[in-house]
């Protein structure tokens, strides 16, 4: 003790009185410490206890989980930021809440202009969750992305296209852009041409096509009419357009345009209308000779 008192007594005057003053504050600020100390440790508690609750209750409201989780981030963040102000005007009297605020809000400018993009796809993730165009499993298109609906978080949506790859696209593209909803509903409306022969009664054919369509399973004429207009004059045929309404998903649509041209196919075969191909005339401006195949020599 008497080598540390010595020690002591030995610093310049000014090193000792500025010691003296740490020391004195610290004392001074210790009792507000505690106080700043416990008033977060109260409100890191009923953060817990509001992380555990509020989910659950809005999940009652039928809310997507992923809004979910940013209503709760949100209150949190929010929670946090006021307890740090409250807990810096308890430690400091002369920080009032509006100095603090108006430090944060120039902080906010500065932190806003350099990270432009991620709040812009973080804005755009709120208001597609709260619009709710789109869900998870649904088929979308937008800018040349064309499949299924995997996550949509708050910065950005996964998109498995029908290809297999995952495409992860920020939320800006899906707000700024049309987007195509292809299971907006469950029916679909597809379409093929198909033509038969100029010599074929085309009130006939188009009474085996529409038979034809009609008995494919995939083919939903108890809800939507199965429609077959006579659309053009083509260069070897009589086409029909085609329509029917079918599943929305991808595969819905491709599984019933398999069946229908099969059926069609079929009908029209056993019918005997002729489905043509073009055919080629070749006019010559003079004659051809002919030569015929040369003569056995036995």
């Amino acid at each position: 003790m008497e080598l540390l008192s010595n020690a002591w007594t030995a610093l310049p005057a000014p090193t000792r009185n500025a010691v003296e003053d740490y020391v004195s504050g610290f004392w001074t600020l210790l009792p507000k410490l505690a106080i700043a100390a416990l008033f977060l440790l109260l409100v890191w508690a009923a953060i817990r206890v509001a992380r555990w609750i509020l989910p659950r209750v809005l999940r009652r409201a039928r809310m997507r989980t992923a809004l979910v989780e940013v209503i709760v981030m949100i209150l949190t963040t929010a929670a946090w930021l006021f307890a740090i102000l409250v807990a810096l005007t308890i430690l400091f009297p002369s920080v009032t809440p509006a100095k603090a605020i108006t430090a944060l809000g120039l902080g906010s400018v500065a932190i806003g202009f350099a990270f432009k993009d991620v709040f812009e796809n973080f804005l755009a993730g709120i208001l597609l969750l709260l619009r709710e165009p789109f869900a998870k499993g649904d088929f979308v298109e937008c800018e040349g992305i064309d499949g299924e609906v995997e996550t949509i978080t708050i910065r950005d949506t996964h998109v498995r296209q029908t290809d297999g790859q995952l495409v992860v696209a920020p939320n800006a593209m899906f707000f700024k852009n049309p987007v195509t909803v292809r299971t907006a509903m469950d029916l679909r409306r597809t379409t093929i041409i198909c033509g038969v022969a100029y010599g074929e009664d085309v009130d006939a054919a188009r009474t085996v096509i529409e038979d034809a369509v009609k008995g494919v399973d995939d083919v939903r004429d108890d809800v939507r009419d199965v429609e077959i207009f006579a659309q053009e004059f083509a260069d070897s045929s009589i086409n029909f357009e085609v329509t029917w309404w079918t599943g929305s998903r991808p595969i819905d649509i491709r599984r019933s345009r398999d069946l229908v041209v099969a059926a069609v196919k079929r009908a029209l075969d056993e019918a005997g209308i002729e489905i043509p191909f073009p055919y080629r005339t070749l006019t010559f401006n003079e004659p051809l000779p002919l030569r015929g195949a040369p003569a056995d020599p036995e």
